[in-house]
């Protein structure tokens, strides 16, 4: 007898990456306060993706984790199928929450020169110490430098 291969239906993935205990366990507990189920969650060496049933829990949280936590967001969706019933287009959603452990006020070195954190967001916004004339550097540049 032959297994039959089971797809478990999501409409969402929340991929987490860089995430610490902290933010582990919130997730877990708006996970099971929402009573939002998890079809299929995947390790990986840098985070862990949780394929879940509702875009509109992983969007939510996203957001939640991003004024909890210092981060970056990424929001994305992919055309999925179009229903054969009433021939609208359905999408998945991926949800992308990229963990970056500084804070507001933080003090790093960036290319020889001192600077101050002031906002942490896709471009993160920072000061040099010495004049306060204001930079935006990409967190991704940030974190390849191994600034974190």
């Amino acid at each position: 007898m032959e297994k039959k291969k089971h797809t478990l239906y999501y409409e969402a993935i929340i991929q987490l990456r860089n995430p610490n205990e902290d933010i582990l366990s919130f997730v877990r507990k708006e996970l099971k306060s929402k009573g939002v189920s998890i079809a299929k969650e995947k390790k990986l060496k840098n985070g862990i993706d949780l394929y879940v049933a509702s875009q509109r829990f992983a969007r939510r949280l996203g957001v939640a984790l991003q004024q909890r936590f210092t981060g970056v967001l990424l929001t994305s969706r992919k055309l999925h199928t179009v229903s054969k019933k009433t021939g609208k287009r359905l999408y998945r959603v991926t949800v992308m929450f990229r963990y970056v452990p500084i804070k507001p006020g933080s003090r790093i070195e960036y290319k020889g020169t001192k600077l101050v954190v002031l906002q942490v967001q896709k471009n993160t916004l920072l000061a040099k110490e010495s004049s306060g004339k204001k930079h935006r550097i990409r967190i991704k540049d940030l974190v390849a430098r191994g600034r974190f």
